[in-house]
């Protein structure tokens, strides 16, 4: 436990906790946790903490059972902590910009660090590059290999020429003052995959805009294009490694339309023929040289770990039998896999922090995801089923508030973003946090989904706005059908297409709903298309009209489905709450459609968060929604 009582320290240090029960603060912040990795040789964990707002970076020290590094992180928003060694952690960031090097709208830019454990020194990647001009912001994830007992980070940047921004592949020394170039990719090249020992294997190319992907793999006669596939939205992807480490893995559709995996041989030779796949599928690589070892997915409510060699998969079984009432997912392990972090997410005590050491034959507890709660204040969340009003079969889950029997109870609809993603079993924050409330909480799995078969994802299309919608509100009718909830105490809230669906509740859904908060939602389609082709190319303006089922931005289906061209018709109050640096969902929709409704004299409040994104990075803007959301819900639709 000496570890847990180094985190609660660390916390107390960075700011003091309140004695209160679970107020929104418990839920609404960072997490406590939000990341760890053990160091290759097992000897040491890298944690990242927050106090619910700054972010600290703790290294332990196994052997020693000693805290060796305290880094004040600040406010920077971390999207990745991994070792280069035993000595160096890469830590990748993110922020928004308009960089002056291109002519650019503000978009999300990682960017990449190397810290030295010993000396505590930090240094940014894609620094110092002699003869080119290079942006500093990283292209893609860094990549680390041994080469001559060192190791070498892989990065890719961007690089101009001409007039054009190309992506490059860059080798970063551990150590060395500046990086080298080791490839330079073509107008549209995507990135590399890296060989074992260092040796870029691959190059992926798409345009997005002419549908044009290709896959060029490396010879002893230089480059040749190895597979070719156009005019397509959905084109194949290299996700790495292949087992053996000579040959690249590829997801693509087979004649049939069904997803495989494709071991591509550099030489032609072996790796034998294309695996079944399915969409979530997840690849899993070697932490030590990157070879594909297996695969993780969620089978219904659990998830699923397939190794593919017989140590890994003795190992799994006998970390995963150390927690089995709870849901499993591993964080990292070291390179010979005895020591490894997983994350335990409890249905009664919540997620939380796990160190496993199969030497010492033990596991010990890290810490809480959320320190501040209790399995008290753990509302319980169980699966349910129904059928939509066309007979279509759906899933979801229903969170109920402790306390109050499952009669009559007031319902927050909580519609999942993508819309192509799906809600899970596990511990949901902002689901937990409505709860505590007096809410029940329902999330539904509406067609249009992903990650749970390509029927129901295919179901949704060209349903936005329609079928897709009035799947949530089928739950509803289903759980008052029950005598669970409350019809007349219903509200919807989302984020991002949840955003969108909470809008649509609010204007081409009515009568469901007593109040409405849409968080980073869509509101008007022709210009969120327009925005995201600027982003992603016309791949991505088909993508959405296909998704949507408009022929082109002309269609008038654009505007019948926008609730922001639809605003005469809410009848409910909406809350819209945004942050001012999203760059997935525009904060121009926000403000269109609050603007609409105020024309329509329509009640209608808008929250812009300063220097937030999409995904509520931020400890403070984080809160500050969860807070505001809970606030109009009691105003509209009180829980007692």
């Amino acid at each position: 436990m000496f570890l847990v009582r180094v985190v609660a320290a660390l916390l107390a240090a960075l700011a003091c906790s309140s004695a209160a029960a679970a107020p929104l603060e418990a839920y609404g912040k960072l997490p406590t946790i939000e990341t760890a990795a053990v160091s290759p040789s097992g000897h040491a964990v890298a944690l990242m903490l927050t106090n619910g707002e700054r972010r600290m970076l703790v290294v332990h020290d196994l052997a020693r059972n000693k805290a060796v590094v305290r880094a004040d992180a600040g406010e920077a928003k971390v999207r990745d902590v991994s070792w280069a060694g035993d000595k160096h952690l890469v830590i990748v960031t993110s922020q928004v910009a308009a960089p002056m090097e291109i002519r650019s709208a503000r978009r999300e830019w990682l960017l990449g660090f190397v810290f030295d454990i010993e000396t505590q020194k930090t240094q940014m990647l894609l620094r110092n590059i002699e003869r080119v001009e290079a942006m500093n912001s990283l292209a893609g994830m860094p990549q680390v290999r041994i080469i001559d007992g060192k190791p070498v980070i892989f990065v890719e940047g961007t690089v101009f020429q001409n007039n054009y921004g190309n992506v490059a592949l860059f080798r970063q020394q551990v150590g060395a003052p500046r990086p080298s170039i080791v490839e330079l990719g073509q107008r549209h090249t995507w990135g590399w995959v890296i060989g074992p020992d260092g040796e870029p294997l691959a190059q992926e190319v798409y345009d997005s805009d002419k549908g044009y992907w290709a896959l060029k793999l490396r010879g002893r006669g230089g480059w040749r294009e190895a597979m070719l596939a156009t005019g397509t939205d959905s084109p194949p992807s290299v996700l790495g490694l292949g087992r053996d480490g000579k040959s690249v893995l590829i997801r693509q559709a087979d004649e049939q339309n069904r997803l495989v995996w494709n071991e591509m041989p550099l030489d032609g030779v072996g790796a034998g023929g294309p695996t079944p796949a399915r969409e979530e599928q997840t690849a899993i690589f070697d932490p030590g040289d990157g070879r594909l070892i297996g695969h993780a997915m969620l089978v219904g409510d659990e998830h699923s770990y397939t190794f593919y060699g017989e140590n890994d998969a003795r190992i799994w079984k006998a970390i995963r039998a150390a927690y089995p009432d709870d849901a499993v997912e591993l964080v990292s392990w070291s390179n010979d896999r005895k020591i490894s972090v997983v994350r335990v997410d409890s249905a009664t005590d919540g997620p939380a922090y796990a160190l496993v050491d199969l030497d010492a034959r033990r596991a010990k507890w890290l810490g809480g995801e959320y320190i501040d709660l209790k399995p008290q204040d753990i509302a319980p969340k169980q699966p349910i089923r129904f059928k939509a009003a066309d007979g279509l079969e759906l899933t979801g889950y229903l969170t109920l508030p402790r306390g109050r029997p499952a009669k009559g109870l007031p319902l927050v609809v909580f519609p999942h973003g993508g819309p192509a993603s799906r809600d899970t079993p596990g511990f949901d924050w902002w689901a937990q946090g409505m709860a505590s409330r007096g809410y029940a909480v329902l999330q539904v799995n509406f067609r249009g989904s992903d990650g749970l078969g390509e029927a129901l994802l295919e179901a949704g299309y060209g349903q936005w706005g329609r079928k897709m919608q009035t799947d949530l509100s089928d739950g509803v009718r289903h759980l008052a059908a029950q005598g669970m909830v409350d019809p007349k105490r219903v509200c919807i809230v989302g984020a991002s297409y949840g955003g969108y669906a909470a809008a649509a509740g609010a204007t081409l859904d009515r009568g469901t709903y007593r109040c409405a908060v849409s968080v980073a939602g869509v509101t008007d389609l022709k210009r969120h298309i327009v925005y995201a082709r600027g982003r992603g190319g016309r791949s991505s303006e088909r993508y959405w009209t296909n998704f949507i089922g408009a022929k082109d931005l002309g269609d008038p289906v654009l505007a019948s489905y926008s609730p922001a061209m639809q605003a005469d018709k809410a009848d409910i109050p909406i809350l819209l709450i945004h942050g001012k640096d999203d760059t997935v969902v525009a904060f121009e929709q926000s403000r269109v459609m609050a603007d609409a409704l105020k024309r329509a004299g329509k009640p209608v409040e808008l929250l812009s968060l300063a220097g937030e994104d999409h995904w509520l990075s931020r400890g403070d803007t984080r809160l500050q929604t969860l807070q505001a959301t809970v606030a109009f819900l009691e105003k509209h639709n009180p829980p007692n």
